[in-house]
């Protein structure tokens, strides 16, 4: 709970800096906002993509590393007239699977108003938007943002963004469809609760839409700061040709479901070659245990996580004018925080991660990456993994 505390103070003095509007600041875009704004001619294209290596190391065992094309991402889009655009982004990892990450419209009402819909970005944390190799340290993702924050987290909706410039904030509203607890089969389970039930815009199942929300504040020269929230059930196919009137139908149907009530704080600081990002992400997951005792599952009732990272870049002290930035970042995570009376916490559901490495940019669109990464789990069991790579973007 201290660590908690104190990364909310850290969030609250960093985003309090200055009570005053720093007119010459601009937000942070990631890809698909960098296309949208773009001023070339009406077709659009980018891409982006990382080539990782993994070893895993031990005392008294030895491992294979793994060398992979991890993920390969084209971006396209179409500007139909000043107001109205289209962008698409496709992935394709491991070589051998090809996704859809984003396919949405974009109209432009207002200067500070955008209706969009389509297949969207579900704005939580950091990574989940902010994916590009380029803008963050580490050659894999934070871990938060995969056991916590499914990242890549899609889903199919629509709703309002917009850039308030003179107050320095941008806001994102959107009515989603939610992730799929139950097929014939548990999507949720208690190591990571909500990844397997991601539905990626692929013949969704809809009961009613969940919300999605980010307000980010911007004012302050170099600072990002954002909450986030997303409340609402995940979606079960039980649902489907339902008689209202059958009591048990309709109790069996709500015991596939679950309800989610997610919070999420996120900070990236610049000041100079000092750079500090951090994350909170709270889950609070509710009729888990008629969940589980249908399933036969392990949800527990609230998941926690954070991360605190800072780097520094260091390429003056040898004359050069590339960025070479050590890191370290500090992250832990709890999907049983809290479980339901008679329930068991595993702790094998909760992990403290120690990372520091290595952020060589080449050039600003091209990084080379390395890094040391220390897991430990809540049975004491300790995991080492080296890991290198390259990633690169441009449009």
């Amino acid at each position: 709970m201290k660590k908690i505390i104190a990364f909310v103070l850290v969030f609250s003095s960093v985003s309090g800096y200055s009570q005053t509007q720093d007119t010459s600041v601009t937000q942070r875009k990631n890809s698909a906002q960098t296309l949208i704004d773009s001023k070339g001619g009406s077709l659009l294209m980018a891409a982006y993509g990382e080539t990782h290596y993994n070893q895993q190391f031990g005392n008294n065992t030895r491992y294979n590393g793994k060398l992979d094309v991890h993920r390969q991402v084209l971006l396209f889009g179409y500007k139909f007239n000043k107001k109205t655009s289209f962008i698409t982004e496709i992935e394709i990892e491991h070589i051998k699977e090809i996704f859809l990450e984003q396919a949405f419209l974009n109209y432009q009402a207002k200067p500070w108003l955008n209706i969009q819909a389509g297949l969207l970005l579900i704005p939580m944390g950091i990574v989940n938007e902010y994916h590009e190799p380029t803008t963050f340290n580490g050659v894999e993702r934070p871990v938060i943002d995969n056991v916590l924050v499914p990242s890549t987290w899609r889903e199919i909706g629509a709703g309002f963004a917009g850039n308030i410039p003179n107050a320095g904030l941008r806001y994102q509203l959107y009515l989603v469809n939610g992730p799929l607890g139950y097929d014939g089969t548990a999507k949720l389970n208690g190591g990571k609760p909500l990844r397997g039930a991601r539905q990626k815009g692929a013949q969704v199942t809809m009961t009613s839409p969940d919300f999605s929300g980010k307000l980010t504040y911007y004012g302050i020269k170099g600072l990002d700061a954002g909450i986030s929230a997303y409340l609402g059930n995940t979606e079960s196919s039980l649902y489907n040709n339902l008689n209202r009137d059958s009591v048990t139908a309709n109790s069996i149907a709500d015991s596939s479901s679950v309800g989610i009530q997610m919070l999420g704080l996120d900070f990236r600081y610049q000041l100079k070659n000092l750079e500090t990002r951090g994350q909170f992400i709270l889950s609070n997951l509710s009729n888990t245990d008629q969940y589980n005792a249908f399933t036969g599952n392990d949800m527990g009732t609230t998941a926690m996580g954070y991360y605190i990272e800072a780097g520094y870049n260091i390429a003056s002290l040898f004359r050069m004018k590339k960025k070479l930035a050590p890191f370290l970042r500090y992250s832990n995570y709890n999907t049983h925080q809290k479980v339901n009376t008679g329930a068991t916490k595993n702790k094998n559901y909760t992990s403290t991660i120690i990372t520091t490495g290595l952020t060589f940019a080449l050039d600003k669109n091209f990084v080379v990456k390395a890094d040391y990464q220390q897991s430990v789990n809540g049975n004491d069991v300790k995991t080492e993994t080296f890991n290198a790579g390259i990633g690169y973007w441009f449009r």
